[in-house]
């Protein structure tokens, strides 16, 4: 059943998305050639705890990290590792915060070094995924709307969605209903529900170069491309309001 939040509620989902867009913002800035994985872990999570927050993700389901790097291929939940990126490495930086309760998550895609030109595309394809679906997170929409959004824009420049991890509903938990999927599903076979005032969503969309199919490799965690193309990821935490939908994930925190 999806939630409705109230004002007190919507004020400490602000706060911790602004935490978890700071931390994303942090880890960013540190996509660079030569850089550990495992070094942008852990100045996360320094950051996250620095807030009086927890890191989501870490134990969340067993993941041994407190933020996902998925690089190039790897589309997400990449654990962090003594990896050191090479020039030109496409990485995508999955981020969650817990404060009072309340959850924040957001995701980015970075390059380390100078993209290629394919890399650069991806990645603002991705991007412009997201708002192309915040177009229709408004009262009276329905979650399909957003997901069709979506998945219009990423084929029509050529690319795929995954279709095996979808956005959700989140709160007091990571994932709360509804699902938000990238993609339409035809026949709808699952619940499409309206939109309205005071859902928080996270929308996600994860975007691959070659063919949406995927793999989950042998650590049970990391999910690859299943044709070896780079993948991208972008992901806000958003408020349906009577109004404008506000994107949650917000930072004013220079790294």
């Amino acid at each position: 059943m999806v939630k409705r939040k109230n004002v007190r509620e919507i004020e400490l989902m602000r706060h911790v998305g602004k935490i978890a867009a700071a931390a994303r913002q942090i880890a960013g800035s540190m996509v660079l050639t030569g850089a550990t994985t495992q070094s942008i872990n852990k100045r996360v999570h320094e950051y996250i705890r620095s807030q009086g927050a927890k890191p989501a993700f870490l134990g969340y389901n067993g993941f041994p990290a407190s933020i996902c790097i998925s690089v190039n291929e790897q589309v997400i939940h990449g654990i962090p590792s003594v990896r050191r990126l090479l020039d030109g490495d496409v990485v995508s930086i999955d981020v969650g915060a817990i404060k009072d309760g309340y959850v924040g998550d957001c995701a980015a895609t970075f390059v380390a070094g100078k993209a290629s030109a394919e890399s650069e595309r991806l990645i603002e394809v991705t991007r412009q995924c997201f708002f192309e679906g915040l177009k229709f997170a408004r009262v009276g929409y329905r979650v399909s709307d957003i997901s069709g959004a979506i998945q219009r824009h990423a084929e029509s420049n050529g690319f795929s969605v995954v279709r095996d991890y979808v956005g959700h509903g989140i709160g007091l938990k990571m994932h709360e209903p509804p699902e938000i999927p990238n993609f339409v599903e035809i026949p709808r076979v699952k619940a499409d529900p309206r939109l309205i005032s005071g859902m928080t969503i996270a929308v996600e969309p994860m975007v691959n170069a070659g063919r949406f199919e995927i793999r989950v490799l042998d650590d049970r965690w990391t999910v690859v491309t299943a044709d070896g193309r780079n993948s991208a990821h972008y992901e806000n935490t958003i408020l349906i309001t009577d109004d404008e939908p506000e994107i949650l994930t917000v930072s004013e925190v220079m790294p």
